[in-house]
């Protein structure tokens, strides 16, 4: 999912398909080393190393290991990882690449603040990452963008659509992520119902919202056309909506309803929202991810406080303690583990607003060499392309060609 399909979700820029899959490759890398040791010294440092795991069932055996209501350090280096390419994805074609590198830098150890105090200290339930990774990716994306907004960027604007070819790739992308989305949702739940049950919630849901957003797309777009942008990524909105309550008993009907709602706001964000956030708020979101991560990843958090003040012994049985070790325990009721769950969307949200605004000024010092407005979202700034020269290369052989035709 990381490498391959946010990669080539990103490749519909005509002239900066290089960029987006070559720097994802290289921000998903570095965030997957440095999120190790953030989030080894935040869950599992103990007597002076840092352990690290790659599921739980081999960490419970240690002494040393956290424990079982914490993540395994390499998937969730893998979700942080997400949450930094959903950031990049807000500022697409806009930054070099050392830009990029510094924004990981501090976007890593602000992500394992963030869950750390959401997962550890308030007892959050959050499996699929619709606080920790979507929201919180999204709107440090967004903040970020806003402090780095480009007046003149209409320079660049002939760049900035897309071309058949990039359209066709980028849904490489997309099919890529539908698949595996299920298993992202359900890799760091516990192994046995509470697993199957989120990929089966999550399954339905990009289901339902795939179903909608060929609905909308057509019923809003001209003539009744659908638009590739909208099935590219309202389609997978699905995923996000459900991240938090995947693995509780949301039920089919539940995550079916889910999801189409996530497709419907998703497919009108695209076609209404997106224009007003430049216009009116001056945030240049290039992918959209607000559409994509942020409205859904708040109204999944939303659906998560809804379902998780519903729990009840009697739904859960002996299921309960995997889901709400704290309720089990008799510490805390249901209301009041939806109480805690409102509370973690509003951390997430100040965590990324923050990160943001000093991401943003970060990222703007001079010597960080961003992209003159009239160059962005090109490839030939950073890459050897091939074919640039190729006009000048054939320039004096077409110059020849009629006197050779003669």
């Amino acid at each position: 999912m990381i490498f391959v399909g946010f990669g080539f979700l990103m490749v519909f820029l005509q002239r900066y398909g290089f960029s987006s899959v070559g720097f994802t490759f290289l921000l998903a890398a570095f965030a997957l080393q440095w999120s190790t040791l953030v989030q080894g010294f935040f869950h599992s440092f103990h007597g002076g190393h840092i352990h690290v795991g790659v599921e739980r069932a081999a960490l419970a055996s240690s002494p040393l290991s956290p424990s079982p209501s914490q993540p395994p350090s390499m998937i969730n280096a893998d979700f942080c990882a997400g949450a930094v390419l959903i950031s990049f994805g807000a500022i697409l074609g806009k930054t070099g690449p050392a830009q990029l590198l510094l924004m990981a830098l501090l976007e890593v150890v602000l992500f394992g603040l963030n869950e750390f105090v959401l997962l550890s200290l308030l007892g959050v339930k959050d499996a699929g990452g619709s606080m920790t990774i979507h929201t919180f990716g999204a709107y440090f994306g967004l903040v970020l963008s806003r402090v780095l907004y480009r007046p003149q960027l209409e320079k660049s604007k002939h760049r900035q659509g897309s071309i058949y070819h990039s359209d066709l790739f980028a849904m490489i992308g997309t099919i890529f992520l539908w698949i595996f989305w299920p298993s992202f949702n359900s890799a760091p739940t516990t192994l046995g119902d509470g697993q199957h049950r989120t990929a089966l919630n999550t399954y339905y849901s990009l289901t339902a919202s795939t179903l909608s957003t060929f609905a909308l797309s057509a019923l809003v777009g001209r003539d009744g056309r659908l638009d590739m942008v909208h099935v590219q990524n309202a389609a997978l909105a699905g995923g996000v909506v459900v991240g938090t309550s995947a693995e509780m008993m949301l039920t089919p009907f539940g995550a079916l309803v889910a999801g189409f709602l996530a497709g419907t706001v998703s497919t009108l964000g695209y076609k209404f929202f997106t224009p007003i956030l430049e216009s009116k708020l001056k945030i240049q979101d290039t992918c959209g991810v607000h559409n994509l991560h942020g409205m859904p990843g708040v109204l999944g958090a939303l659906l998560g406080v809804l379902v998780a003040g519903l729990a009840t012994h009697e739904a859960y049985g002996d299921g309960l303690e995997s889901v709400f070790p704290l309720l089990a325990k008799g510490q805390r009721s249901a209301t009041s583990q939806a109480m805690h769950q409102l509370f973690g969307l509003f951390v997430t949200l100040i965590f990324a607003s923050v990160g943001g605004s000093l991401g943003g000024l970060l990222l703007r010092l001079p010597f960080l060499d961003s992209p003159p407005d009239s160059q962005c979202y090109e490839d030939q700034i950073y890459w050897e392309v091939p074919g640039e020269h190729e006009d000048l290369a054939q320039g004096p052989l077409r110059a020849e060609e009629p006197e050779t035709r003669a």
